[in-house]
């Protein structure tokens, strides 16, 4: 009986070890991936509307429908952007409206993107393109698309544009149509 109860317990150590054995080969020995990290937005914000001032004056008003703010600084405004601009007297002087744009912080510079278009109020001229960048420090617009720029009497249409943001003095690169030249 004793050889029973040994043959009964090496079997059942046998079958523990075999078990084990199963069991190790079976685990997935690959190592977990490394997280992963978020680039999207840290913040979503809807229906802005924005003043910057100086001197206790409206210079800008901003209207879009959503902005995402980013860890470096940067915003998005995927569903357009409104911008108007204003003079020492608090009269709206041109206007800025894209189909979308993008806040570059390091550069402090603004992209347009779509249907942009820019209205002079007080000159009634009207610029079109499909992309259009504006530094707020230099109060410069430029681009390298086609533009058209609509005057009282006249259309101008070109590649490429440098311009004050109100449109008060601009040079297209490379300007197409008929247009007057003044002495």
């Amino acid at each position: 009986m004793n050889k029973v109860i040994q043959q009964h317990w090496f079997l059942k150590q046998a079958s523990i070890i075999l078990m084990l054995s199963f069991y190790l080969l079976a685990c997935d020995t690959t190592q977990t991936s490394q997280p992963v990290d978020y680039t999207g937005p840290l913040t979503e914000i809807e229906d802005v509307e924005m003043y910057y001032t100086e001197k206790d004056l409206i210079k800008i008003k901003m209207v879009a429908k959503k902005v995402f703010e980013y860890e470096n600084g940067d915003r998005e405004f995927p569903e357009g952007i409104y911008l108007e601009f204003y003079n020492e007297t608090g009269a709206i002087t041109s206007t800025l409206r894209a189909n979308s744009a993008y806040y570059f912080s390091e550069e402090d510079k603004w992209r347009g993107r779509g249907d942009v278009e820019i209205i002079n109020i007080e000159k009634k001229e009207q610029l079109n393109t499909e992309e259009l960048f504006w530094k707020q420090d230099t109060k410069r617009i430029f681009t390298e698309k086609f533009v058209t720029i609509k005057l009282e009497a006249e259309v101008i249409y070109g590649t490429g544009l440098e311009a004050a943001q109100d449109l008060s003095d601009y040079t297209i690169k490379n300007p197409q149509g008929e247009f007057d030249m003044v002495d």
